[in-house]
């Protein structure tokens, strides 16, 4: 019998194996000469010590930390590859499995209405049976006008679909201007500007059928069939913990269980629409591939943004993630987890309850809770109740408003052990940890088209609120007894825990080399302390190697994945200006909260955009109308820089004995280099004089404090 051509092919990039492993080896020699050097310092006896041990002992525990972040990067580099699919051998549409969507949103003035009413559309216009599709829309504000315009988003994609309208075009582009679809973005518009203030407090649940999915309606001959719409408002209440995005995806999963309870679910961002309608029957290639299907929990598609500029000055669109890492990850046994665009097993979050012999009904009410309808789900011969009628259309709403409610989770295992997990604020990460460590694979499709669209953000301040959002949760695991580099191993290969701990640990061993870095040497130059090699000494030209390599590797990875010479800049730069804010702030959120100090706090990301903003990014210039406690960091590291240079040159012009220039040559470089990279903050502080330039008053803010830092360094460390 002749073998079934496959349904999707698996590419190792051999060359890209070649160069990696090459650079780790040749890397990690120069860290161990490095390593050697510094430790030898440390063997001397201490009278004939010339520098100060604590000095050097920062130094030193900042390039292990350095070293040491470098060395797990190498599981994404150790076996990249790539996949690619085949549509067209999937089984006739009758066979499909059905599909749920899910779309969370959160606070209407933070997430433009009509880009989120375009993803709703456009999810409706996948190219996929539309029985078997069904939309599920989680609005954590119970907005009136949300649901309002979700009401005009249903009656313009039934217009659209009813005129047979080639699906393509229903997924909103920015060149599509038909006459109907710019009435209904005036209507959303009309709404939103009548709207009282939204309530993001507290309110009941409220679940309503846009469409009933009656089956029993005879469609006329220019109609198509449309996919289900719902929308959900969990309840809120003063004493209940939400659970922020991970709360709301749980109650989607219970409301959909009893309404469609699809075995597969797609999750999307509100503003992450579907530019291409063919992700579902992409993603089932995978899903039904009989090599991988039995293990394989969920298929991640790459973020991709629409508003990204040439010169994307503040990495928005996370290059490195989704063009480097994510590849690497599925050469081990997949990618992580990654907040949208993804399609998920249902069975892969509630576990096999059917499979498992002896189970009583008590024990999954204590797992699932006391839902007599919903525990049935979890059964393979559980065939849901259609909406067909108003009686049982009532039953099924008011069973679901129960699903939805504050108390349903009390005393159960939802966000423990089934569902998306409450660990931590990124719960997108933590799931997929979760599952990996369960045993369960995941894949990675990067197709040539982008399959989602969505929108970044544009401006420092927003960047920096969100990842210090998402270092804050990713410490909270590093510090856990979930910590990837020790739960990890015994549940995966080694590998794929260095790849979930580089992140666990990113934030924060990202932070402490940077301060240590930027402070210490400059503070040891001003005191014509020497902390590295002299120029003429052999163990010089390793770190020169190191220093050299590691920037190289870097530029050849960003000019492979399509990027520019000022993209590898680019990435250096807000890499630096982050560690000493957005990972410090992070970091330090974490430990507080593991000390009792501090709860857990969920800022959604404003994706409304100002129009003087977008032109500034567009153009390449830095919007520095950020919060104070973001600023004021690296602008007190340049200052301190700056100091230490120039005091650095007066010291070699005034002072030099002819060898004095070469032991200090390393330190005056790293200033340098500091500076020359962070170019832009000395522009926003003394060149430019617009809006949003660096304030006068965070500049003297820095200046006070980088005084302070100079003279108690000094004291402490000279």
């Amino acid at each position: 019998m002749e073998k079934s051509l496959p349904l999707h092919l698996l590419h190792v990039h051999s060359f890209s194996i070649i160069i990696n492993r090459s650079h780790a080896i040749l890397h990690s020699i120069a860290i161990a000469f490095l390593i050697y050097y510094r430790i030898s310092f440390l063997l001397q006896e201490t009278r004939t010590r010339t520098i100060p041990t604590l000095s050097w002992l920062v130094i030193f525990a900042s390039e292990l930390l350095l070293s040491f972040t470098w060395l797990l990067t190498q599981a994404y580099r150790w076996r990249p590859v790539s996949r690619s699919v085949f549509p067209e051998r999937l089984p006739s549409d009758d066979k499909l499995p059905s599909i749920d969507v899910f779309i969370c949103t959160a606070d209407p003035d933070k997430e433009p209405t009509v880009e989120v009413m375009n993803t709703v559309i456009s999810a409706m216009a996948l190219d996929y049976p539309p029985k078997k599709l069904h939309v599920y829309f989680s609005d954590d504000a119970g907005s009136a006008v949300t649901l309002s315009c979700m009401k005009e988003a249903w009656n313009f994609a039934r217009g659209a679909f009813n005129l047979l309208y080639v699906i393509s075009s229903i997924v909103v582009s920015s060149d599509f201007k038909s006459e109907k679809y710019e009435a209904f973005k005036e209507r959303v518009r009309r709404a939103k500007e009548g709207a009282a203030i939204s309530n993001r407090g507290d309110h009941p649940s409220l679940i309503q059928v846009i469409q009933d999915h009656n089956t029993n309606e005879e469609l006329q001959e220019d109609q198509v069939r449309m996919p289900l719409l719902v929308y959900v408002a969990r309840e809120k209440g003063p004493s209940h913990h939400h659970n922020f995005k991970a709360g709301a995806l749980n109650v989607l999963l219970r409301v959909s269980a009893i309404m469609s309870n699809s075995p597969y679910i797609l999750v999307l961002d509100c503003d992450m629409y579907c530019n291409d309608p063919t992700s579902a029957r992409q993603a089932m290639c995978c899903h039904f591939d009989p090599q991988i299907s039995s293990s394989l929990a969920f298929v991640q598609f790459p973020q991709t943004f629409r508003n990204i500029s040439n010169d994307d000055i503040y990495d928005s669109q996370i290059r490195f993630i989704f063009k480097i890492n994510w590849f690497g990850l599925d050469g081990l046994r997949g990618p992580v987890l990654s907040g949208t665009n993804f399609y998920i097993k249902r069975e892969a979050l509630f576990g096999s309850f059917s499979k498992k012999e002896g189970i009583t009904l008590m024990e999954l009410r204590r797992s699932f809770g006391q839902s007599n309808e919903f525990i049935k789900t979890l059964g393979q011969d559980y065939n849901h109740t259609l909406l067909n009628d108003g009686e049982s259309s009532t039953m099924l709403l008011e069973e679901a408003k129960v699903l939805a409610s504050c108390s349903y989770e009390n005393q159960t295992t939802w966000g423990t052990k089934v569902g998306f997990r409450y660990f931590c604020v990124v719960e997108d990460y933590f799931t997929g940890y979760t599952l990996h460590c369960k045993g369960w694979k995941s894949v990675y499709l990067y197709p040539p088209r982008a399959q989602f669209m969505g929108t970044s953000t544009t401006n420092f301040n927003e960047q920096c609120t969100q990842w210090t959002r998402w270092s804050s949760g990713l410490v909270h695991v590093a510090m856990s007894r979930f910590c990837p580099l020790i739960y990890g191993p015994r549940r995966m290969s080694l590998l794929q825990s260095m790849g979930y701990a580089e992140q666990a640990f990113m934030p924060l061993f990202s932070c402490l080399p940077l301060w240590g870095f930027a402070l210490i040497p400059q503070i040891c130059l001003l005191n014509g302390i020497p902390l590295f090699p002299e120029v003429s000494d052999p163990i010089f030209g390793i770190y020169l190697f190191i220093f050299v390599s590691a920037l190289s590797k870097h530029l050849h990875e960003v000019l492979v994945t399509g990027g520019q010479i000022q993209t590898w800049r680019n990435e250096w730069r807000i890499w630096m200006m982050k560690s000493v804010s957005s990972f410090s702030y992070g970091s330090l959120n974490a430990i507080l909260n593991k000390l009792g100090m501090r709860e857990a706090s969920f800022l959604p990301t404003n994706k409304v955009a100002d129009d003087e903003q977008v032109k500034l990014y567009e153009t390449g210039t830095f919007d520095f109308r950020a919060a104070t406690v973001f600023l004021a960091p690296f602008v007190t590291i340049i200052l301190v820089n700056v100091a230490g240079f120039v005091g650095g040159v007066v010291r070699i012009m005034v002072l030099d004995n002819g060898d004095h220039w070469q032991k200090l040559f390393g330190q005056m470089f790293l200033s340098f280099y500091i500076l020359i990279m962070n170019y832009a903050v000395i522009e926003g502080m003394v060149i430019r004089k617009d809006k949003a330039s660096i304030s006068s008053s965070v500049t003297l803010l820095s200046a006070v404090v980088s005084v302070i830092i100079l003279s108690v360094g000094s004291a402490i460390l000279c």
